[in-house]
């Protein structure tokens, strides 16, 4: 099974709307802004026997995360063309009071502009982000794992479909060891009542 610092190590993708997306044209130029994380957002990731298992971001998640060299891309898909890039600075990830913002100045390509005109028409509304966890916690009682620090930040996605098969394959592994060891303490303590019986 997974462990904790395996499951850190692990690049992650986190799904959201398009939240204030605005796409303008300025000087020819196909711009693209939105948020790709939004803060203090819980989100149910997993579910087990009726059991909601979220997630968190906490605000100052950024505050030493590696991004220089962060991509806009499609759907995650490292084979398809860039979108964008921090390196050349045709794209700005920041952050503010409402989470990770981007700005995005496509690159004149065909398949930017698919893109953008899919963006600006209404057809892509979503968007995510690829990472690596540094630091997290998590709370038994709401069940909710809170994300402190998050290391590197690999890309910034715009997405047709929702990555939810590598969203739930991770938020499986990470969930099921949390649920173990609840299980396992559970067992532990009955074991304890039954035998405190056992010598009354």
């Amino acid at each position: 099974m997974t462990t904790p610092t395996e499951m850190r190590t692990k690049t992650i993708i986190r799904n959201c709307e398009l939240r204030g997306t605005a796409c303008n044209e300025e000087n020819g130029d196909m711009i693209l802004e939105g948020y790709a994380a939004v803060f203090d957002s819980p989100t149910v990731l997993y579910e087990i026997d009726g059991v909601q298992y979220k997630e968190t971001l906490e605000r100052n998640a950024f505050q030493n995360t590696e991004m220089k060299d962060c991509c806009m891309k499609y759907n995650h898909d490292d084979s398809a063309l860039l979108l964008a890039r921090t390196r050349g600075g045709s794209l700005n990830v920041s952050i503010d009071d409402v989470g990770l913002k981007f700005r995005a100045k496509l690159f004149n390509t065909t398949f930017a502009r698919d893109i953008y005109t899919l963006v600006k028409e209404g057809g892509l509304d979503k968007c995510s982000f690829a990472f690596t966890i540094k630091d997290d916690s998590y709370d038994k009682k709401s069940r909710t794992r809170t994300i402190k620090q998050i290391k590197e930040l690999y890309d910034v996605s715009v997405v047709d479909i929702p990555a939810y098969d590598d969203t739930s394959v991770v938020a499986r592994s990470y969930f099921e060891l949390v649920r173990e060891k609840e299980h396992a303490l559970v067992r532990e303590k009955l074991a304890k009542q039954l035998l405190v019986r056992t010598y009354l």
